[in-house]
């Protein structure tokens, strides 16, 4: 794929590189990646791909932008909320560079379609923030043979690596089980800090340019750790496990991961937000515990709730009377979901989980209270 005289001026600055050079960039123009996710990771990392001239961009996303996302998601703006991610996405790239080709995929990424929108890429990307999509993209990229740029942001730390690279290790040789539901919280229920992502995506886009010109020493084998309070860097040398289970098929990741929805026998252990609403006025024997993190407590709460975070809910379990009726709430409802079989494990007997958390509250009985 000959250069024209606009892209030569355009990526000039690549082209006088020893290690980029007219043959790099024009492997660089011909090359395809695969972007999971248009949020925080994905902004910077599509961005920076774009202007670096990779031909051909895929997105994979099937959430719309949303006022909260623009804190960090700098793909998006506030005339698009409202708008599909990938179409906001789409418009973004090519108002930076029009000569790229940006394909985008409006779904989520599931067991059922995952090999088949790898297959025609040649690395992906992976910026989403649950274990269930990252185990997903770990094993299609293994079975698959690709490599799987990985990134993670939480509150003021972020991480990234490669994996599946030239017979380095992958995601299952550093985290063999996910950890239980609820038990490691995502961004939306612990935070993070605007700029993170912007450091991470960026690393992230780098591995990839250095993957495709096969320049360099990429992340294979070496997790980096960025923690922005110390504005410090360090490294945790990654090896193959031989005890890794090889992968050899895509299965139920859900299932893996502990989140399908609750067997018959544990529905007892919910109640529907509209089943909340009838108790409202009758709440004298009913405790309300809420075991989201104290940041979160100080945006919105339900009245007369007691906060103990789940992280400290063994500790502090003392502070609860097994003769309570108590109903557990989180944001969306998976921590309290999990807090409140950690107290039926320690013989609470009436506890009951809230089911869709504060959110769903909010979105139905209470126009007033804010939404995060």
């Amino acid at each position: 794929m000959a250069l024209t005289k606009n892209q030569i001026g355009r990526y000039s600055r690549h082209l006088i590189m020893p290690e980029v050079g007219v043959k790099g960039q024009e492997k660089l123009a011909e090359s395809k990646v695969l972007c999971i996710g248009a949020g925080g990771l994905g902004s910077p990392l599509a961005l920076y791909l774009a202007s670096a001239g990779i031909g051909t961009i895929g997105i994979v996303d099937f959430d719309v932008v949303d006022l909260s996302n623009l804190q960090r998601q700098i793909l998006h703006a506030e005339d698009r909320v409202g708008e599909l991610k990938v179409e906001s996405a789409k418009k973004r790239l090519l108002e930076l560079n029009s000569d790229i080709n940006v394909n985008t995929y409006n779904l989520r990424l599931t067991a059922d379609n995952a090999l088949d929108l790898f297959k025609d890429y040649d690395v992906i990307v992976d910026g989403t923030d649950n274990f269930a999509t990252r185990y997903l993209v770990n094993d299609a990229c293994v079975i698959l043979g690709k490599p799987n740029v990985y990134g993670s942001i939480f509150r003021f730390e972020g991480q990234a690596t490669v994996f599946n690279h030239k017979d380095g290790p992958h995601y299952r040789d550093l985290y063999p089980e996910p950890p239980p539901p609820g038990m490691v919280p995502s961004c939306a229920e612990g935070g993070v800090l605007g700029i993170l992502p912007g450091i991470i995506g960026v690393i992230q886009a780098t591995e990839t340019v250095k993957i495709l010109l096969d320049v360099g020493q990429t992340l294979s084998g070496r997790l980096l750790i960025y923690d922005s309070l110390k504005m410090s860097f360090r490294e945790i040398k990654l090896r193959k496990n031989p005890d890794t289970p090889k992968v050899e098929k895509l299965i139920d990741y859900e299932e893996f991961c502990g989140l399908n929805k609750p067997e018959e026998n544990e529905t007892e252990l919910e109640i529907s937000i509209d089943e909340f609403s009838k108790i409202q006025n009758s709440m004298e024997n009913i405790k309300l515990l809420d075991v989201r993190e104290p940041g979160e407590y100080e945006i919105c709460k339900l009245n007369n709730s007691k906060l103990i975070p789940l992280g400290d809910l063994t500790s502090r379990v003392h502070e609860l009377d097994t003769a309570d009726d108590i109903i557990v709430y989180c944001h969306h409802g998976m921590r309290s979901f999990q807090a409140t079989r950690i107290l039926k494990g320690m013989g609470y007997k009436k506890v009951r989980n809230l089911a869709g958390g504060i959110d769903a509250w909010a979105a139905k009985y209470d126009e007033k209270m804010p939404r995060y």
